[in-house]
């Protein structure tokens, strides 16, 4: 092909306008962290790079602060939060193993999924979405399951539930906890509550972009682990090798090449959360939602999750009666550039989600949201 003929196509695949820089206020990505923006743009180093190990290292240091652990098998997985969900269950779960499940959101129902889809013996305990998880409930659903699993911060309905709680009510089982929504957004003590797994993502409240899976395991989850898990890229056996138990060794068995950009920055959205300080950004979560979920009130709205377990980084809101919710949510795109997200299944005309994760947990983006919902209601 002629330097002519490419340079036509090449120009009719073109974009007419830039790509826009959108307030993303939905469920996940939100805007990151201007210093984890930066880190992007740093000179690319190789996943064995003795500088990248001492970042990737780094990394996983301030990951134990996120997650409130000390276990030295905390690392961030090559992938969305749903490859932490997959990690969790392949590396603990064999065919015939008891796994109860609390499902009261969309977030529940995916780890029936991905645990049936690993051979367990799945016991569902359902809720009505937009509550908490009744710990009574999943702890009397099976004598001796393996696991107990349950979703701290369901993104789906933007309820909280006491994982506390169930740690203490948990017995022999393990506990598996998706935080992938709660993450450097509100408390979260994995140690203190009995956390045995932990997956989470950095889209959120972490303030990064998507593409990582902040993970953790103890001891006495490792001790029950799967011997030979059916995925070679997620054996955390495998991975061992590279981060987490090698970490500080010197010594590093060739695995995967890690999304190195990625780990950078994480790496700087992490030192920024751990600057500000950790209960200072939990703080700075809940009086953003505070607001958020006051003035949605004020204009007359209704909120969705339980009273008492609401999210401060996850508003959900019931969409009035007469009100078409996608042209609610086109005219934000279009005419303030502003992104807010539907509900899911049932829900998904019925409710809006509005996140203030990460660097959009302020006030001046609350006064954003609520100026540009008022005048979109108006239009509706």
């Amino acid at each position: 092909m002629s330097s002519t003929s490419t340079s036509t196509s090449t120009g009719s695949l073109a974009r007419s306008r830039p790509i826009a820089d959108r307030h993303l206020f939905g469920p996940g990505p939100c805007n990151p962290y201007p210093e984890a923006t930066v880190a992007l743009a740093e000179p690319l180093l190789g996943h064995l790079d003795p500088d990248f190990l001492e970042v990737m290292d780094e990394a996983c240091d301030l990951l134990r602060l996120m997650w409130g652990t000390a276990n030295p098998r905390t690392l961030p997985i090559s992938g969305t939060g749903s490859a932490g969900m997959e990690t969790a269950f392949v590396n603990t779960v064999a065919p015939g193993d008891v796994v109860v499940v609390a499902v009261n959101g969309l977030f529940g129902e995916r780890m029936c999924d991905v645990a049936a889809r690993h051979g367990a013996q799945v016991v569902r305990v359902d809720h009505e979405w937009g509550q908490p998880v009744d710990v009574e409930r999943v702890v009397a659903a099976h004598p001796s399951p393996k696991i107990i699993a349950a979703v701290h911060a369901e993104t789906s309905t933007g309820a909280r539930s006491d994982i506390a709680a169930l740690g203490a009510a948990k017995g022999d089982s393990l506990l598996l906890v998706d935080a992938v929504t709660s993450i450097g957004g509100i408390e979260l003590r994995a140690d203190d509550w009995g956390i045995d797994i932990g997956y989470a993502g950095t889209q959120k409240c972490l303030g990064v972009a998507p593409g990582l899976a902040p993970f953790t395991i103890n001891d006495r989850a490792w001790e029950r682990r799967v011997e030979r898990p059916t995925s070679w890229y997620l054996d955390l056996g495998l991975l061992g090798g590279y981060v987490g138990e090698a970490e500080g060794s010197g010594q590093r068995t060739y695995h995967h090449t890690a999304p190195t950009a990625m780990v950078a920055s994480l790496h700087a959205g992490l030192r920024r959360i751990e600057a500000e300080g950790l209960e200072q950004v939990w703080e700075r979560h809940a009086e953003a939602g505070r607001l958020l979920q006051t003035g949605i009130e004020e204009m007359g709205l209704e909120l969705f999750a339980a009273e008492g377990f609401r999210l401060p980084e996850l508003t959900s809101v019931k969409v009035p009666e007469g009100v078409d919710s996608a042209a609610v949510r086109g005219y934000l795109l279009d005419r303030h550039n502003l992104e807010i997200g539907a509900g899911v299944g049932q829900y998904a005309a019925s409710v809006w989600r509005i996140g203030l994760m990460g660097h959009n947990a302020r006030p001046d983006r609350v006064a954003l949201i609520l100026a540009a919902l008022k005048d979109a209601l108006a239009h509706a």
